[in-house]
């Protein structure tokens, strides 16, 4: 937006050109298919992410790369074989990063998003979790926020938990995500010991009843620790990006908080 401006006010644009790419912006249609949201970083300071489940492998390829060239980067998960091979095929120069086997993020060469303010730490149970806690961590990243990964800490051995949530709370992370299968206490565990937000993160992990993720949902909702937030099963984009609007808050906030007068 500020760069169409910018070359309206240089007369590089007529007010009708103008016109015509700011709504381009907003919306770009690919084969009268799929309607892409290019506006939505500069709206909400949140990526557009393709879910690649239920679509053709072509058809996330193109929209996926489409907003790498639209915006800088483009993301995409949930994606299978048949996904990845028709995005390998298609990137054409753009760089690839994965997340997991699952997740990516496209994006022209040497791009990198503005850097944020803000810090979110993603914990969790299991590395059976991992592939929803590297969807939330891609979304992270792709906000510009700094983000750190500490896998493995499950409450079967608690004490695999507190040296890493001490170096987390060293760091001062703004808000934490925490992915668990399984019976799902960890977040309440966290959310219990910090005083930073929390977001339990349920993931379709475990045997039996409760084995694809209502039993993580159901513990986490009951959660005696006040204050814990909860997404859906699996849905690590969902938890990344409510981190990165909490995070980039409470970063804004301190930095317009008056700070205490330093000793002479």
């Amino acid at each position: 937006m500020k760069d169409v401006l910018r070359r309206l006010v240089a007369g590089e644009l007529t007010v009708v050109e103008a016109e015509a790419e700011l709504r381009r912006a907003q919306l770009v249609e690919l084969g009268g298919r799929a309607r892409l949201d290019v506006g939505r970083p500069a709206r909400r300071g949140l990526p557009e992410v393709v879910l690649a489940e239920g679509k053709e492998p072509a058809d996330v390829a193109s929209l996926v790369t489409a907003l790498a060239r639209e915006q800088g980067q483009g993301l995409a998960s949930r994606l299978g074989a048949g996904h990845r091979a028709a995005l390998e095929a298609a990137v054409d120069g753009l760089e690839t990063r994965w997340y997991g086997a699952q997740a990516v993020r496209v994006s022209q060469p040497g791009w990198a998003p503005e850097p944020q303010p803000g810090r979110v730490a993603v914990l969790t149970a299991g590395t059976s979790d991992l592939d929803a806690a590297r969807e939330a961590v891609m979304l992270v990243e792709a906000a510009g926020l700094d983000c750190r990964l500490e896998a493995d800490l499950g409450v079967a051995g608690l004490h695999r938990l507190l040296g890493p949530l001490a170096e987390l709370e060293a760091w001062e992370a703004d808000c934490y995500i925490v992915a668990a299968g399984m019976d799902g206490v960890l977040p309440g565990v966290v959310a219990g010991l910090v005083g930073a937000p929390v977001i339990g993160l349920p993931v379709p992990t475990g045997y039996g009843a409760g084995g694809r993720g209502e039993a993580a949902l159901g513990t986490m909702l009951q959660s005696c620790s006040t204050g814990l937030t909860v997404v859906n099963i699996g849905n690590g984009v969902g938890a990344g990006a409510a981190a990165v609007l909490i995070a980039a808050r409470v970063a804004a906030e301190r930095r317009r908080a008056p700070q205490p007068a330093r000793p002479e």
